[in-house]
């Protein structure tokens, strides 16, 4: 009689059945064997929009265009910013900030200078100087509540809570006491980072239809340094 056929080489799962099975397990957490990190970092590729949390494998549900265009927008004017003055990196999820505890993945995470030695090739070991969530009706309550006290404890020194569906920003420091105290925005509407030296923020540009080109919102916040910039990137130096 034929031996039977070796069932993990003959059946292969198209990935996108492979992350909705998973999807799956993780919403029924008692029948979710608990993994290690390393081993979640094994499980989760590139392409993987997931977070380990108590051992467990929690997969958030698909975002909406509007989150996209509020974490392109954000991403390349953070991004940008932190180029022209050399101050760190800026990367966007799914990419892993682990912790004590919990490894999530904050929509945008900036990265001082001081600290890129935290830059592992897959994740981020220990917390970012700037962690930003861009809410959903999905996702608010666990952004409120269990993702605010795990970056606070864990010692990420602005916590950016971004919220279109009611046109609500709000950026929280941490103080003397590592607990999230909330930081007001100026008389005008701008946000001004103290993790990330020179940047600000009018946080009416988030609201817009459509959202403002980064360029545009460069040209506010770096003024000369951004104008420099594109000059010597046309060749222009001369002019």
């Amino acid at each position: 009689m034929a031996d039977a056929p070796d069932l993990k080489r003959t059946w292969q799962i198209p990935e996108r059945l492979r992350l909705e099975l998973l999807a799956a397990l993780a919403r029924d957490p008692d029948h979710t064997e608990r993994m290690s990190y390393e081993e979640f970092l094994a499980w989760a590729n590139e392409d993987t929009h997931a977070e380990w949390v108590d051992g467990r494998i929690v997969m958030p549900s698909p975002v909406s265009l509007r989150h996209q265009q509020i974490k392109n927008f954000l991403f390349a004017v953070l991004s940008k910013h932190a180029a022209l003055f050399d101050a760190g990196i800026v990367t966007d999820g799914p990419f892993q900030m682990k912790m004590a505890r919990n490894g999530r993945e904050p929509d945008i995470l900036f990265v001082a200078k001081a600290h890129l030695a935290r830059l592992k090739t897959t994740y981020l070991d220990g917390p970012a100087d700037i962690a930003i969530e861009i809410v959903s009706p999905e996702s608010g309550a666990r952004a409120r509540g269990e993702k605010f006290y795990e970056y606070a404890e864990a010692g990420v020194a602005e916590y950016w809570l971004i919220d279109s569906t009611i046109g609500q920003a709000v950026f929280y420091r941490l103080d003397a006491r590592n607990a999230y105290v909330q930081e007001p925005n100026d008389p005008s509407g701008v946000f001004r980072s103290q993790a990330l030296p020179g940047f600000w923020l009018d946080v009416t540009w988030l609201w817009q239809e459509p959202l403002p080109e980064p360029e545009t919102a460069l040209l506010q916040i770096d003024g000369e340094v951004y104008r420099t910039y594109l000059r010597e990137l046309l060749g222009l130096d001369g002019s």
